[in-house]
């Protein structure tokens, strides 16, 4: 944890919080907060800055805070990623969250399997769960929005080639494609397969709302891999 997530209802006066939920038992075990002591602290899609320790008892911390600093800028980024398997999902959305995505398009495909779309972690308090891991991680406060869509065709004809006009857009696919272009700081849609890739026909239809196929090479990587190295060659360091 590498930045404590405030919320407003932590908030007792305007400058003082108290804390008691998994947040404080990471304060006190991993941590082992003292009085005195300073963290790292940001309020959730708001200013970041830093909270002193001013009382800790078996159940609770009250800090000081003073938020002064904007967080990290997000990623000029439009994911659109088909629907992971959910153990993979976990990873993915911490993923994206600690390297700036603000938006993320889950989307269905032909090799995505029909089960996945029950999962529990795609109900909005289990997704927010990782996401807040994923901010956590990397000092970030604003929270990425996640957008379902359960029917491909309907998503890659009526919606995505507005989502993409204007944008940098992209599709990951090994075969038939230009080498993943130099990085740019420039707005971008980015749409990235299942495990085994997407079909034919739905790197046609993509091609079709105006994306172009990319490539990283000959190797074949897995989705959760696929992503973080994306995004390190898309973009330039500083973002």
């Amino acid at each position: 944890m590498n930045l404590i997530l405030l919320y407003v209802s932590d908030f007792i006066d305007p400058h003082r919080v108290r804390i008691h939920d998994r947040r404080f038992q990471h304060m006190r075990s991993v941590h082992q907060a003292q009085v005195g002591e300073r963290f790292r602290v940001g309020v959730l899609n708001g200013m970041t800055g830093e909270g002193e320790v001013v009382a800790i008892s078996e159940r609770q911390v009250e800090l000081n805070v003073r938020l002064n600093q904007a967080p990290p800028k997000p990623l000029p980024l439009q994911l659109i990623m088909a629907l992971p398997r959910p153990k993979m999902l976990k990873r993915t959305l911490e993923t994206v969250a600690t390297l700036g995505v603000k938006d993320l398009w889950l989307i269905n495909s032909y090799r995505v399997d029909k089960s996945y779309w029950s999962t529990p972690i795609l109900r909005p308090e289990k997704a927010r769960e990782h996401l807040l891991l994923g901010l956590e991680q990397a000092g970030d406060t604003r929270l990425p929005r996640i957008h379902l869509r359960k029917r491909f065709k309907p998503f890659v004809e009526d919606e995505l080639p507005a989502l993409a006009r204007n944008t940098r857009a992209l599709v990951a696919h090994p075969y038939d494609a230009q080498p993943c272009p130099a990085p740019t700081s420039e707005p971008t849609t980015l749409a990235i397969g299942p495990e085994g890739g997407f079909i034919a026909y739905e790197v046609e239809k993509l091609r079709e709302a105006g994306l172009e196929a990319i490539h990283l090479g000959p190797r074949i990587l897995r989705v959760e891999t696929a992503v973080p190295v994306l995004l390190s060659r898309l973009f330039p360091l500083e973002l």
